[in-house]
């Protein structure tokens, strides 16, 4: 699998993202169903079903649980999420769970990093019978 570059493309915002911006400082925990974007600071956990994005002026000190994340600033703490980007301007330092780990170019991590088993990922997906038993090729 090859990953590209992508430039500083970062989720488009909409009514369902909360915003952290420049200059702004908070503490505490945030839970959370929609995404959260981050270019001020935050100190604390957060909780988050969708994606979690540090901007370049951004920086998260504490634990995220998200669905993604993606680390243009600096985040200091443990991560865990299916799938984590380190863009170039990135830096995490800390523990990392995940199931897809993207760095790039010029990113800084430093710490742990575990890939999460497949038995940790929850698939919905029902498997039929004829799925589950063996194919056998007689010829």
């Amino acid at each position: 699998m090859a990953i590209f570059n992508q430039g500083d493309q970062l989720p488009k915002q909409d009514a369902q993202t909360t915003i952290i911006t420049e200059g702004a400082t908070l503490n505490g925990e945030m839970k959370l169903s929609c995404n959260l974007y981050v270019d001020g600071e935050f100190e604390g956990v957060v909780h988050s079903t969708s994606t979690v994005t540090v901007g370049k002026n951004g920086r998260i000190k504490g634990d995220i649980k998200a669905q993604k994340i993606m680390v243009q600033g600096i985040i200091d703490g443990s991560l865990d999420c299916e799938r984590l980007e380190i863009l170039s301007s990135g830096k995490v330092h800390g523990k990392i769970l995940t199931s897809e780990l993207v760095v790039e170019a010029q990113a800084e991590f430093s710490g742990e990093s575990h890939l999460k088993k497949s038995s940790d990922v929850k698939v919905d997906k029902k498997v039929s019978k004829e799925e589950q038993e063996p194919k056998v090729d007689t010829k």
